[in-house]
């Protein structure tokens, strides 16, 4: 899969240098476990291309894959990654199974009772897509109809109106869906979307690399409407 994101490579360098202080800084006990074990256990997702998934060699590639490897290279330490499912990593309580995520995640009110968020990385933008063939022509098209999404995200609370982003952009719930289908992940949505229009569902929402990614492998599906709102990312610990 090819990678196409919007970030130069001294913005993701300045970014993994705010993480690795953040880490340094607040951390602490944790830091110096990091740091004697010499090994930095990452946690995030196999199954979300451009940012995480794993290639035909069988290894972890991404943007997020890089950024995790570059955070424990400036910690003087090795990168191991490690899968758990979205929900499991939102859901805290660790238990030293890892010692971050760096997983593109939204830092939220909600999730901000059970993860620290020591810096944001990066901005994205979330978007709506339908299969090619789908009549639905407008985001308001899809009030009412079944949307796919990620089980745990922030896409589920956007579509369910319960976002609540930490100093984030401004924005406006523009659909409101009779049926939340919420999977595994980005991908699951996809693969159900590309089976038809309104066969397993009536559109997906997800972040607009993701989609434009799938778009460029051939799925069978478009944007729908404009950018819907935009995303804060943060490694979390």
């Amino acid at each position: 899969m090819s990678i196409k994101l919007g970030f130069t490579k001294s913005s993701i360098a300045f970014a993994v240098a705010l993480l690795s202080l953040n880490m340094t800084v607040q951390a602490g006990a944790v830091y110096d476990y990091i740091k004697s074990n010499n090994e930095l256990m990452i946690a995030t997702d196999a199954n979300w291309a451009p940012y995480s998934y794993i290639n035909d060699a069988g290894e972890m590639e991404g943007f997020d894959v890089d950024v995790g490897r570059e955070i424990a290279k400036r910690m003087g330490v090795e990168a191991r990654f490690i899968t758990p499912s979205w929900d499991i990593i939102t859901s805290g309580n660790w238990n030293m199974r890892w010692d971050v995520s760096v997983g593109s995640m939204t830092p939220t009110e909600t999730r901000s009772e059970v993860l620290n968020f020591p810096a944001v990385y990066y901005y994205t933008p979330a978007g709506f897509a339908v299969h090619t063939d789908s009549p639905i022509t407008t985001l308001a098209g899809l009030n009412g109809k079944n949307v796919c999404t990620t089980a745990a995200s922030t896409w589920e609370m956007y579509l369910e109106g319960s976002l609540d982003m930490i100093d984030a952009p401004a924005f406006t719930y523009k659909v409101t869906p009779g049926t939340i289908t919420s999977l595994a992940d980005g991908h699951t949505c996809l693969d159900d979307t590309r089976l038809g229009a309104g066969v397993r569902n009536d559109g997906i929402i997800d972040s607009i690399p993701m989609i434009q990614g799938a778009i460029e492998d051939g799925y069978p599906i478009r944007f729908l409407g404009a950018v819907s709102y935009t995303h804060l990312r943060a490694h979390e610990t």
